[in-house]
């Protein structure tokens, strides 16, 4: 006598298994019992409806139809999909993600040892916030824990990597018994939201994170683990073919809504723009507003809407003059114009002979080389401390512009502010890219993962460049690239906190000292620009002291999670298009 989830599920398996329908018919031939009811697990972000529990294709249908507003359900193990998309093909689409399974007995543990953090079961409130601030930073949806079905219901377990360091939440991942979820014949389990926070320096969380919940369900005596992964995401299949995941013949079932519109309606006119623009085009899309992409590698666009039309660079557009760009892009302006408002700055000067720079650097032992005008951390060379060095950084500067200048070297954190319609719209200081070491693998080795997880974060803007610059920030800790780091210790790589270096943010919005947001808006003002990106030394943002370094004016809104910039930049552009309140 076998219950009908179990016949479903084991010809399902197989690629064999016919209709509910016709399951029906057959065990009640048998004069089997039929026990299947609809299984519906609440995830905290939606629910995982498992196919092959609802009794035909009109009734899981109906089932997705009842998803809540904000929420995301998914109906998996659906062995005939066409039959339940057609009770509603306008509402319902097809996932375009790929099912892999792990079959435990093909799993090998780990050869390599993984150090500085631990995996642990979030817990408290503190962990669930923390997994949602990882989730916003990876645009997923949050979890709600009060919705979350009870684990002694078969409701999911989620686990946390903690740094041991820091204690932060650098990643997480969600798993499933499918044993006591909804009585699996075959023994199975799954993985869901497995993210890593974007800005970690441990190599190998996620893989810990995968192998965590592999050998957890493992010692329950179940027998596979499945996952679902988009079909294009190859840098996540890799791993997964490392671990031994194999392709699984089986679909997934999804409603049309906001959260999936990129799964049902393909690559939009967006595709190509970098986060910086993406960000922008996204948020004036959400309004109703007409977007027309003029060139989406140099990042324009066009945003149209009541009459009004505004070209756009990223965040640069139509609303700021030619003077108060050149104001920006001309570093010795700058610092003219805002030493005039009565703004902190450094000395500065234009690199000259062997003997004026030399005489800058004796006045003030410290310095720093840029090229007049440059953007994104290109030529810059920070902290210099002899002439040689200076002279060298001068050489490197003019590939970006004949024009160098030097400035006196300010010790302190990095602070970017942005300023959108003369308001603090986000603050954050900017941390330079380092590495942490393990005790195994050389210093350059550790650059390499460490630059190819900020490229995959940022959609390629990020990364940490094997020149000069990096190779003298080394040596000054007393490294080579063939150094093996030991275990725990942090190497900062770069010595400038740009983003298209390696860098990351960290959001200090809501600790923001007064006096530095009316320095910022006070600096906005006297530039007379609409939106720009305000860059201060600083010795912690929740402290007065500050020295202007530069202003930006086309400054990148993404990466400031969770402060509203596009949001703001489309209000600023289009003020009738926002909501009502």
């Amino acid at each position: 006598m076998k219950p009908l989830a179990t016949v479903y599920s084991q010809r399902l398996i197989r690629g064999q298994a016919p209709s509910y329908e016709r399951l029906q018919a057959r065990l009640a031939e048998d004069g089997s019992p039929l026990d299947a009811q609809p299984v519906a697990i609440h995830c905290g972000w939606g629910r995982l409806l498992i196919g092959h529990t609802f009794p035909d294709a009109a009734t899981l249908a109906n089932e997705l139809l009842n998803e809540h507003t904000g929420e995301r359900d998914i109906a998996l193990y659906v062995a005939a999909p066409q039959q339940v998309l057609a009770q509603a093909p306008q509402q319902l689409f097809l996932d375009p993600s790929d099912t892999l399974r792990l079959w435990f007995t093909d799993y090998r543990p780990a050869t390599r040892v993984f150090r500085g953090f631990r995996i642990r079961r979030a817990q408290n409130e503190a962990d669930w916030v923390a997994i949602n601030t990882l989730y916003t930073a990876r645009n997923m949806l949050p979890v709600d824990p009060t919705l979350l079905t009870s684990r002694h219901q078969g409701g999911p377990v989620y686990w946390i990597a903690e740094d041991e360091d820091s204690g932060a939440v650098i990643g997480s991942v969600m798993g499933l018994n499918h044993h006591t979820a909804f009585h699996d014949p075959e023994n199975g389990s799954s993985l869901w939201c497995l993210a890593v926070d974007p800005h970690c320096t441990r190599p190998g969380v996620g893989e810990v994170l995968v192998r965590h919940l592999v050998e957890h369900f493992m010692s329950r005596g179940l027998s596979y683990l499945d996952l679902s992964v988009l079909h294009d995401n190859q840098q996540a299949k890799s791993l997964y073919h490392k671990l031994g995941f194999r392709t699984l013949s089986t679909f997934a079932i999804k409603r049309k809504n906001g959260i999936n519109q990129p799964l049902f309606l393909g690559p939009g006119p967006e595709v190509g723009l970098n986060p910086y623009a993406r960000i922008l085009v996204e948020e004036a899309y959400k309004r109703g507003i007409d977007v027309h992409i003029d060139d989406a590698s140099a990042g324009l666009f066009t945003l149209s809407h009541g009459g009004r039309r505004i070209r756009c660079r990223e965040s640069l557009c139509d609303l700021t003059s030619a003077i108060s760009m050149s104001l920006c892009q001309d570093k010795s302006l700058t610092h003219k114009v805002l030493s005039q408002a009565g703004l902190n700055l450094p000395a500065q000067q234009l690199a000259g002979n062997a003997d004026d720079n030399l005489a800058f650097l004796e006045q003030h032992g410290r310095i720093v080389v840029k090229p007049l005008d440059g953007e994104q951390g290109d030529g810059v060379a920070v902290d210099l401390s002899t002439l040689n060095q200076v002279q060298q950084a001068i050489e490197a500067a003019r590939a970006f512009d004949s024009r160098v200048l030097l400035e006196s070297f300010h010790q302190g954190h990095d602070l970017r502010i942005v300023v959108i319609g003369f308001e603090v719209v986000a603050a954050a200081i900017r941390r330079p890219a380092h590495v942490v070491g393990d005790g195994h693998h050389s210093v350059h080795q550790l650059i390499e993962a460490q630059s190819r997880r900020r490229q995959a974060a940022t959609d390629g803007e990020s990364r940490i460049p094997m020149d000069t610059e990096t190779l003298r920030t080394v040596q000054a800790a007393g490294y080579e690239y063939a150094s093996i780091l030991p275990a725990g210790h942090t190497l900062a790589v770069r010595r400038t906190a740009n983003l298209h270096t390696g860098g990351c943010l960290e959001d200090v919005t809501d600790v923001l000292h007064p006096v530095l947001a009316d320095a910022a808006i006070r600096a906005a003002r006297a530039l007379d620009i609409p939106v720009v990106g305000l860059d201060l030394m600083v010795p912690a943002a929740d402290q007065p002291e500050y020295v202007f370094i530069e202003a930006n004016e086309r400054a990148g809104l993404a990466n400031h999670e969770p402060q509203p910039t596009a949001e703001r930049f489309i209000d600023l552009l289009f003020p009738h298009s926002q909501p009502a309140p």
